[in-house]
C-alpha cells in the first residue's frame, strides 16, 4: 500500500520498547497508530472538552480513539488490503469528526484526525466512489464555476419536497437547511487591489500581513474578510489579500480543506503546492500569512506537513497565524495601535472551534477580547458541535450531530439567550444557526464593531 500522506516522523516510534505491539503490516502508518499505550483517558465517561464527542454521545468503545487503533491494529496484522474491507472499522471511523481532540488530549498525540485521512484516501485509491463525497469534496470550486448553485440551494432549501429528493438520492440530512453562498462572493475592492498592487514585496517588512482568505469565507462570510481587513488597516498593517479568484484564468487558490476532508489528498497536494508557491515571495520577505477560518489556516501549519512539499511547507508552517494569534501576539509586543470603544453590558458567548483548541488558540481569544474595555465574556466549555465539516449534513449522521451539540454547547447558548455568540468555525456557525436560528459573530466582526473611529 503507497502510502497518501508522509508518516516518516514516526519512523523511530516504538525503537526499544518491548510494549508497543506495533502491527507487522503498515510500516511507519502502523507506528503511527501504536503511539496509543491504552491508558482509557479516552474512554472515560465523564470526559470533558474536545476528546472524542462520538464516543461521549454513544458510550461505545468501538467509537472512541482508543477502539478505533484496536481495530486498527487487528486488520494491519493481517495485511494492509484488510483495512480497506473491514465493516467495523469502517463504521468506527465513520463517526470519527477528526475534531483532534485526541491529538491534543492523548498522552501520546494520537492523530486519529490524519489516521483517517490516510484511511479515505486508500479507499478512494482502492476505487471507492460517492457522488454525495464528491460533491462535498469538490463544492467550493464548483460554487465559482456554476454561481447559479447558490440558487439550487436557495430552492432545495425552501421546498420540502426537494429535501425529500435530495435525502433520496445523495443521502443529505432534510431535517436543517444547506449553507447558503453570500449572492456575492469576496472581491478585492478598488482601494485594496491598489493596496495589493503597491505592496508587491520589494524589501523585508515587518508589517507586512498576507490575509489569506479561504474559500468558505469568501463564498458564504466575505463581510468578515471586509471587518478583519478594517482592523488590520486601522492598526496600520501593510495587508495583501490573497482569495480564491486572486489569480485570474487560472484556478481557484484554495488549501483543499475540502479535499482532504473526503480523502482527495491528490487534489489536495496541487491546491497546496500552487498555493505555497504564491505565498514564497511574500514569506521571503518577513510577511505574516494570517487566515480566519480555523480548519482551513490550521492545514498550512499540520495536513501541509504530511503532503510531500518539502521545506517551503515547514517556512510557511513557522509563518502561519489565526487572526486571533496574530492580533495577540501584536497586542503583546506593542505594535497594535488600536483603541476599542467599551461595551455597554453586552454578554458574549464564545464557542470554539475544535482545532482552534487543539492548537490552544483559545488563549489567543482570550487575549484579544480582553482589547475591548469592559467586554463581559464567557468561554463555552464543549466538546465538537457535531456539524464537523460536512458530518452534520449526512442524513444516516443527524442524531449524533444533533446530541454532540446538546452535550454543552446548546445548553449554554439556551441559558444566555439574549447573548451574542462569537464563533470563529465556518462548520460550526452554521450549527448554531441551524439549531438554534441565532447568528454568530467573527471576531474579526466583533473588534470592527468596536473600533475607535479615527
Amino acid at each position: 500500500m503507497k502510502k497518501a500522506l508522509d508518516w516518516s516522523n514516526y519512523h523511530d516510534q516504538g525503537m526499544g520498547d518491548a510494549y508497543a505491539d506495533i502491527p507487522k503490516h503498515g510500516g511507519n502508518f502502523a507506528k503511527a497508530v501504536s503511539v496509543c499505550i491504552r491508558s482509557g483517558v479516552c474512554q472515560q465517561p465523564d470526559n470533558k472538552g474536545v476528546m472524542c464527542p462520538s464516543f461521549r454521545v454513544t458510550g461505545d468503545p468501538k467509537l472512541s480513539p482508543g477502539g478505533r487503533v484496536q481495530l486498527l491494529k487487528a486488520v494491519l496484522n493481517q495485511s494492509e488490503d484488510a483495512m480497506l474491507s473491514d465493516h467495523s472499522l469502517a463504521t468506527s471511523l465513520e463517526h470519527c469528526v477528526s475534531c483532534k481532540g485526541c491529538k491534543r488530549d492523548c498522552e501520546n498525540s494520537l492523530d486519529m484526525a490524519a489516521i483517517k485521512a490516510e484511511y479515505l484516501a486508500q479507499k478512494r485509491r482502492s476505487g471507492h466512489r460517492s457522488l454525495r463525497q464528491w460533491l462535498f469534496a469538490e463544492f467550493p470550486y464548483l460554487a465559482y464555476r456554476y454561481p447559479s448553485l447558490r440558487h439550487m440551494i436557495a430552492f432545495r432549501n425552501r421546498s420540502s419536497i426537494l429535501k425529500r429528493v435530495c435525502a433520496k438520492l445523495l443521502n443529505i440530512n432534510p431535517n436543517i437547511d444547506l449553507p447558503l453562498p453570500a449572492k456575492a462572493p469576496y472581491q478585492d475592492s478598488r482601494l485594496q487591489a491598489q493596496r495589493n498592487h503597491s505592496a508587491t514585496p520589494k524589501r523585508l517588512d515587518s508589517r507586512g500581513v498576507v490575509l489569506l482568505i479561504d474559500s468558505f469565507t469568501a463564498l458564504f462570510h466575505p463581510h468578515i474578510v471586509t471587518d478583519a481587513l478594517k482592523v488590520l488597516h486601522a492598526a496600520h498593517y501593510h495587508v495583501i489579500t490573497l482569495h480564491p479568484t486572486s489569480q485570474s484564468n487560472a484556478p481557484i487558490l484554495d488549501s483543499g480543506r475540502s479535499l482532504f476532508s473526503q480523502g482527495y489528498t491528490g487534489r489536495t497536494t496541487k491546491q497546496a503546492r500552487a498555493l505555497i508557491d504564491k505565498l514564497q515571495p511574500y514569506l521571503a520577505l518577513n510577511y505574516r500569512v494570517v487566515g480566519l477560518e480555523p480548519s482551513t489556516l490550521l492545514m498550512l501549519r499540520d495536513e501541509f506537513l504530511m503532503l510531500n512539499l518539502g521545506e517551503q511547507a515547514k517556512t510557511l508552517a513557522q509563518n502561519t497565524l489565526l487572526f486571533e494569534e496574530f492580533v495577540a501576539r501584536e497586542s503583546h509586543v506593542g505594535r497594535l495601535a488600536l483603541d476599542f470603544t467599551p461595551s455597554e453590558g453586552q454578554q458574549v458567548m464564545v464557542h470554539g472551534h475544535c482545532h482552534q483548541k487543539a492548537v490552544g488558540a483559545l488563549k489567543s481569544m482570550r487575549k484579544v477580547l480582553r482589547l475591548i474595555p469592559n467586554l463581559k465574556f464567557e468561554f463555552i466549555q464543549a466538546s465538537c458541535c457535531g456539524m464537523a465539516g460536512s458530518y452534520g449534513l449526512e442524513a444516516e449522521h443527524h442524531e449524533l450531530s444533533r446530541k454532540m451539540a446538546q452535550l454543552e454547547l446548546l445548553p449554554a447558548l439556551n441559558a444566555h439567550p439574549d447573548a451574542t455568540i462569537v464563533c470563529n468555525g465556518f462548520s460550526c456557525s452554521e450549527q448554531i444557526y441551524a439549531l438554534t436560528e441565532r447568528k454568530p459573530l467573527h471576531l474579526a466582526t466583533l473588534l470592527a464593531r468596536h473600533l475607535v473611529h479615527q
